[in-house]
């Protein structure tokens, strides 16, 4: 599954698209220098999310939505389109 699908499955389970969990994070004061395992604890109990779907949105959380180019139009299962995730939505 490619990072921008856990996103996308991430906005269809809870009806929040990426951004949105980033401005809640910030606004809970999660950042740069919080540990996943807080980020992942609290997407876990208030939005019953697992850890690779939250391991996806610690790394939105921390880094934005830019991601390597590692599987950047790879043949690979894990393949995305670009390097830069969308974070505002399916249908934006």
């Amino acid at each position: 599954m490619s990072f921008q699908a856990y996103l996308d499955n991430i906005e269809t389970k809870t009806g929040l698209v990426p951004q949105q969990f980033i401005d809640k994070a910030h606004a809970k004061g999660f950042g740069d220098n919080t540990k996943a395992g807080e980020i992942v604890q609290w997407l876990a109990e208030d939005y019953d999310l697992g850890r690779g779907h939250a391991m996806a949105l610690v790394h939105v959380i921390k880094h934005g939505a830019a991601i390597s180019d590692k599987h950047v139009n790879s043949s690979g299962v894990h393949s995305d389109p670009s390097v830069t995730l969308k974070l505002d939505g399916k249908e934006n």
